[in-house]
């Protein structure tokens, strides 16, 4: 089933690793399977400043860069651990088990979602947190 696509004037996309930018209001219809992400779902090194932030470019990375998918993986598996052992909550914990279901069987873009989960969680958590009690 294709997938249509509209991008605004100089809106950015990532397909297949390589990355577009529309000229004007754009219309794509994509045919077959891609790696696919638009702008507003594409996270820069710089952006990836919390533990929840840097799983979701990790997992981002993976699904962009198939050519580098152990060392992605790796990534991924070492902050997974590491937001397991940091989370309290019963849910923050189910969405990481669910998240890593969806990276052992390759649905990188799917995952993405539930690191979106987990940076909403992890936002609020901080917010409720004294700044002086705050880890890195």
């Amino acid at each position: 089933m294709p997938l249509h696509i509209t991008l605004r004037d100089k809106e950015k996309m990532i397909l297949n690793g390589a990355v577009l930018r529309a000229v004007g209001r754009t219309q794509l219809c994509l045919e077959n399977n891609a790696a696919i992400l638009r702008g507003r779902d594409v996270m820069t090194p710089e952006e990836a400043d919390t533990p929840a932030k840097r799983l979701y470019f990790a997992c981002m990375m993976a699904y962009i860069d198939p050519d580098d998918l152990d060392r992605h993986r790796e990534t991924i598996l070492m902050l997974v651990r590491d937001l397991l052992a940091a989370f309290q909550s019963i849910e923050a914990r189910a969405i990481c088990a669910t998240f890593a279901e969806k990276v052992a069987t390759s649905q990188f873009y799917r995952a993405l979602a539930d690191c979106r989960w987990l940076i909403a969680y992890e936002a609020e958590a901080m917010a409720r947190t004294p700044a002086a009690t705050r880890h890195p």
